[in-house]
């Protein structure tokens, strides 16, 4: 009877052993979202004023999209579409909520030649996010950083899917911050967060993320987690750490580009377009020492993220995934940054608003060091980490989602489909309402203000210099029904004529 009772107890001790193996080898998930920062704000993409070498390094260690995109050019679209998996213009939160016009009046109103539809100003708790369907399957869920998808507290983080949600809150400021009364700003404490407790008087906010990430890190055992790090770098206030900002102005000094005149008078390829609003002017050279600092402390707690995954041996077993909201601002607010080679920036359907630095980590299934051409977008994300922890899709949600498993497999072959943006509004940024598609090479963008259209062959030409629309007429002409028929599939609301426009 003894021995009986030993020997089930072994076997159960045996399966236990198993079952919290099992448990172990479930992949961690850490998504690292990061705002307002373009393509050409990284090193790995040949930035030689900003540092970031550990983004570099997170490049090296997994795959690099060179053709990743923000399903929009400005944040709570691009944020709302990567955790839902569709599209904004599916959604419907197709601006930064609450977005450039609302509560103008018809007098302010008067200004713009079009008016952009209404649009719902929080995500809706019925769609079952990124972290619910973690959760779902035995995951800690994680929130850290800005939220901006939803101005109602009613859908903050906590309401989302988040087990635990640190700093998420869009009152206050458009980066979800408010400005210390008298104090240095929003980047450094008090921060008058409700759900970020003031740290020391001037403890800066990204060091503070950065902390709160290893934490949980830390405290992390056996149950997978899922961790959501948003910063709220680099967005304005461009607010950094005074000792790196000397840092970065001896730089400058040193490479000669404080002798740079660093804006263009005008922005020469769109001051003569008839579709424009304003005229504006935009940076044509990274110099700003203040903005780098900013983005250097940002890469430097990416850095102690992964380092402390490492100590606690957990490395190997998590999936990394680093994406921006949105391009550089480069032609508004200071413009703090430069995006060449490509085109314009924040809020633009050029390159530069839309293209970003796109990466996924996994040792167990990515081979370091390897570079993806294909084009995809951050919708792609929701079922490529459901595939790659082995749990079970949702395409009922994530519906304009692709996984790209089979690119990060080392599959050449595969083919995403074609990629779509919706963005109806006006940005504040000199840009105007509009949509695009890009298949293979090419991309249309259309202008909704006078329906003109725009045509780019990417590959040959990144900085969308040579529009080739009349002489590809039969590619232009094919990619604007794909693009028509993709906003009827999707009910995408357009933007309406406003009556009460003067020039």
């Amino acid at each position: 009877m003894i021995q009986r009772f030993k020997t089930s107890m072994m076997l159960l001790g045996i399966a236990a052993s198993a079952f919290a193996k099992g448990a172990e080898q479930k992949p961690n998930v850490l998504f690292i979202m990061i705002d307002d920062y373009g393509w050409a704000d990284v090193g790995y993409n040949g930035s030689k004023f900003y540092e970031t070498p550990n983004i570099d390094r997170l490049a090296s260690e997994g795959m690099v999209f060179t053709n990743g995109y923000a399903p929009a050019p400005i944040s709570s679209p691009t944020r709302v579409s990567v955790l839902t998996g569709k599209y904004p213009a599916r959604n419907g939160i197709t601006d930064w909520i609450p977005g450039y016009q609302y509560g103008l009046n018809e007098k302010q109103l008067s200004k713009y030649k079009m008016i952009a539809p209404e649009m719902p100003l929080n995500m809706p708790l019925e769609e079952v996010i990124i972290p619910e369907a973690m959760k779902e399957n035995g995951y800690s869920t994680y929130h850290i950083g800005k939220w901006h998808c939803a101005e109602d507290s009613l859908y903050y983080p906590q309401y989302q899917g988040y087990d635990v949600n640190i700093g998420g809150w869009l009152k206050g400021s458009p980066n979800g911050i408010k400005r210390s009364q008298g104090g240095k700003g929003a980047y450094f404490s008090p921060y008058r967060n409700p759900y970020l407790p003031d740290g020391p008087d001037g403890e800066y906010l990204t060091d503070r993320l950065g902390d709160e990430a290893i934490k949980l890190i830390d405290a992390s055992k056996s149950k997978p987690f899922f961790m959501y790090l948003a910063f709220y770098a680099v967005h304005t206030p461009i607010e950094a750490k005074p000792e790196y900002v000397e840092y970065f102005k001896k730089k400058a000094h040193k490479m000669r580009l404080d002798e740079i005149q660093p804006f263009t008078k005008d922005l020469d390829w769109y001051k003569n377009a008839d579709h424009k609003a304003w005229h504006w002017k935009e940076r044509v050279v990274q110099s700003d020492a203040e903005y780098a600092a900013l983005i250097y402390s940002m890469d430097e707690n990416i850095g102690r993220v992964l380092d402390a995954l490492k100590k606690k041996g957990l490395d190997k077993n998590t999936i990394v995934c680093l994406l921006s909201d949105n391009g550089g601002l480069s032609t508004a607010e200071g413009s703090p940054t430069c995006n060449f080679p490509l085109r314009a920036g924040k809020g633009w359907l050029y390159e530069g608003g839309i293209r970003e630095p796109f990466l996924i980590k996994y040792p167990k299934v990515v081979e370091a060091g390897s570079v993806c051409h294909n084009p995809v977008i951050g919708v792609d994300f929701y079922p490529t980490i459901l595939e790659l922890a082995g749990l079970p899709l949702k395409p009922d949600q994530h519906v304009d989602g692709v996984s790209l498993v089979p690119f990060l497999k080392g599959d050449r072959t595969f083919d995403r489909g074609p990629i779509f943006w919706h963005y109806p509004h006006y940005g504040g940024k000199g840009d105007t309402p509009g949509g695009a598609i890009r298949m293979g090479d090419y991309k249309l963008i259309e202008f909704y203000e006078d329906n003109h259209v725009e045509l780019y062959n990417l590959r040959t030409d990144i900085s969308e210099t040579h529009d080739l629309s009349k002489e590809k007429p039969e590619v232009a002409a094919d990619l604007l029904k794909r693009l028509h028929d993709w906003r009827k599939a999707c009910g995408a609301k357009m933007p309406k004529t406003n009556p009460n426009y003067k020039k």
